[in-house]
């Protein structure tokens, strides 16, 4: 099978606890600390098996084959895509059967990542998954105060729509945001403005 490795936690001896994004389900797995085991990451995809034992409670990783990206070897992308899926560890750490939606989302973001500013690829994606989870609000009211927003909006967590004034933050051109939540594409934001989304969305899923 195949998952995107989203978090890492580091053990007795080296080993680890390994959490792993398959197209079903999110996999919690114990890989034991060896010299023949290859290197594995935060944001790497793999192709790997998994081992049950009646003696321990999560399965065992095993048989690990790294499914390398084009882009593997920029470590400027490669950082930000680490930075990227680690956030899908929290968001999704709590669920039990969350579907294919965010491994497919993963992955198509995977076969992008090198092709534009992955900063804009990160974006469209969450404005995908606000989507698939119900939480976009393409309803221009301020967040903080209810009323209707009729310049620039400003956003805060969860791409959320303010007045710059009430939540004293960097407006965002309204067209292009339009633009991002209907048509899952910043193609009329500007770098700055991406920039500034791209902070919003390190502050969690």
């Amino acid at each position: 099978m195949q998952g995107f490795i989203i978090n890492l936690h580091r053990v007795k001896d080296e080993d680890l606890i390994v959490n792993i994004l398959s197209d079903t389900n999110l996999q919690t797995l114990y890989r034991f600390y060896g010299a023949r085991h290859g290197v594995i990451n935060i944001g790497f995809k793999i192709d790997y098996e998994m081992e049950s034992s009646p003696k321990s409670t999560i399965g065992r990783l095993k048989d690990v084959i790294h499914v390398g990206y084009p882009w593997i070897n920029d470590y400027k992308l490669l950082r930000l895509w680490q930075d990227f899926l680690g956030l899908f560890y929290k968001h999704l750490k709590d669920s039990e059967d969350i579907g294919s939606f965010y491994f497919d989302l993963i992955q198509e973001a995977s076969q992008n990542w090198n092709r534009q500013n992955p900063k804009r690829v990160a974006i469209e994606s969450y404005v995908k998954l606000l989507a698939h989870e119900g939480r976009l609000h393409k309803d221009m009211h301020c967040f903080l105060c209810a009323k209707k927003i009729d310049g620039n909006p400003s956003l805060l967590r969860a791409y959320l729509p303010t007045h710059e004034h009430c939540s004293k933050t960097m407006p965002i051109n309204k067209n292009g945001l339009k633009e991002l939540f209907e048509s899952r594409s910043s193609l009329f934001l500007t770098n700055d403005e991406v920039t500034r989304l791209w902070n919003i969305l390190m502050e969690g899923l």
